[in-house]
């Protein structure tokens, strides 16, 4: 034999089970860790990355790293800046991004992005069985409860709890006829072999413009069609549409620069005599059937998470991109100890403030997400108690208004999570961490102040202060403030006001 070390986690019995090496994966099992939980990491890659292993096309993310901030790397607050760095203890793993970027852009590459990920899990001993394909899943009943059994191609894995984060990374195109004709965003060739070619791209969300833009030197023309209208980030001051970087078709489409945006849906594709494509449409305002020839069609229709036969087992599953329907903490709603980690937690919708969804689709809220999961399974299934701190309650008022400006939680997931104190009157205030608000305002439990910031869809965003009294939950939205400071005089005042109702020597 060549030495190497023997491959960890074999076939076998274990506490817990994690299926995946992205960052949803390397995020949930350190912190499952750290809660004291043995558990095994299987998945079929070779190396940590996930999705950044191959994705995005032209190699450039659309989550920023901030090198240059108002406060200093490796700090909480720091990760409000930095949207792809993972969550360790340890002050020399703490955002480990920065350094790998090379300073061309504060958007990482797709390399560095990569680079980051497996610093993470080689610095944090984050042990994965690698090489390791999960194909099936079986449920079997017990007196105690579910076992599943994870089968994969180097044997079964039996688990009471099983955590899939596996992303949303199965291409999918819809059927429709001559749809074997495109290719999918995930088989996009080379850019440089579309050069003088017509591009047809099928699909208006952040993928198409993604390969529209980066086309726009090579192909002849580039058509963009869906039936909807195409949203973008800057007007609905949030991360719903097409992201600010990929808005240049959008001025090409409107001086005429040989890039026409199509509000239309596809009829079907076929081959022409002379060997071209041929796209039908039907416009979606007045019907108008437009067709359009061209050299390639790429589909750029999305993803589905890859399930396998979960839905065998019962998994209920939601939506184009086939997300499992789950609680407020990531468990499905249908099957009892099967949860997800990643982008998949995006499944998990929460209140929806304003009509705007959660960031759990991407690296910066679903860091956040795994961190609170292992601690919730960690309590629920293996008896772990987190740290409680008490909170003085002359000291609530300064620590809410930090929580409100600086907390990264908040700040990356609002109106989703939000930073948690209750306040029993036999044991004081206490600190009970970041929790789902959902499960904050939905659920039961003693009198509690509930911190978070929202978004109003306008471009403001303000902090929400949530008082849960004798069952019942009251809401008070604060002033906006245009440089989000949140610790100012008015804002003392109007926060003060708010908690002495429920504690009183919170008053100024």
């Amino acid at each position: 034999m060549n030495g190497s070390p023997p491959r960890p986690f074999p076939p076998g019995d274990y506490p817990a089970v994690v299926v995946g090496s992205g960052p949803g994966a390397l995020q949930f099992s350190y912190s499952l860790r750290a809660a004291g939980v043995q558990h095994a990491v299987i998945s079929a890659d070779e190396i940590p990355g996930g999705m950044f292993l191959r994705w995005p096309f032209f190699q450039r993310l659309l989550s920023w790293t901030k090198p240059y901030a108002p406060v200093p790397h490796g700090s909480s607050a720091y990760e409000r800046y930095d949207w792809n760095s993972l969550l360790p203890e340890e002050p020399e793993l703490r955002s480990l991004q920065p350094p790998l970027m090379d300073g061309t852009s504060y958007f990482p590459s797709r390399p560095e992005m990569e680079a980051n990920l497996q610093a993470f899990a080689r610095g944090a001993r984050i042990q994965i069985r690698y090489g390791c394909r999960w194909t099936a899943t079986r449920r079997e009943p017990g007196p105690d409860g579910d076992t599943f059994v994870i089968e994969t191609t180097d044997g079964e894995y039996r688990t009471p709890t099983a955590i899939f984060a596996v992303g949303v990374a199965q291409p999918f195109t819809p059927p429709f006829p001559g749809s074997e004709l495109t290719a999918h965003y995930a088989d996009t060739r080379a850019a440089e072999t579309y050069a003088g070619r017509r591009v047809f791209i099928i699909g208006k969300q952040n993928s198409g413009f993604e390969l529209a833009s980066g086309l726009l030197q090579w192909a002849s023309r580039i058509v963009l069609a869906s039936p909807s209208p195409a949203k973008l980030s800057v007007a609905t001051h949030s991360l719903v549409g097409v992201r600010a970087r990929y808005v240049q078709p959008f001025e090409d489409h409107a001086l005429g620069g040989g890039v026409a945006i199509l509000d239309a849906s596809i009829r079907g594709v076929e081959r022409t005599p002379g060997g071209a494509l041929l796209v039908r449409t039907t416009a979606t305002v007045g019907g108008a059937e437009i067709n359009i020839e061209a050299d390639d069609v790429i589909s750029a229709t999305g993803f589905v998470c890859p399930l396998l036969d979960l839905s065998t087992l019962g998994v209920a599953t939601f939506g184009p991109s086939v997300l499992p329907a789950q609680t407020a903490f990531w468990e499905s709603a249908t099957v009892p100890g099967i949860f997800f980690a990643g982008t998949i937690n995006q499944g998990s919708r929460g209140l929806k403030k304003h009509g705007l969804p959660s960031n759990s689709g991407a690296v910066q809220g679903a860091r956040y997400n795994a961190r609170i999961m292992a601690r919730h399974i960690a309590q629920t299934r293996f008896g772990y108690q987190p740290a409680r701190p008490a909170i003085r309650p002359q000291d609530l008022l300064s620590f809410a208004l930090d929580e409100l400006t600086n907390g990264p939680e908040v700040w990356h997931q609002k109106a989703y999570l939000a930073r948690v104190i209750s306040a029993d009157p036999a044991v004081g205030l206490r600190d009970e961490g970041i929790q789902p608000l959902a499960a904050m305002v939905d659920g039961e439990g003693p009198d509690s102040i509930l911190l978070t910031l929202e978004a109003d869809g306008t471009g403001l965003i303000y902090p929400v202060i949530y008082l849960r009294r004798d069952g019942r939950v009251e809401e008070y939205a604060l002033e906006a403030d245009p440089l989000l400071d949140f610790e100012s005089p008015l804002h003392r005042r109007q926060a003060a006001e708010v908690l002495s109702r429920l504690v009183p020597e919170a008053a100024l």
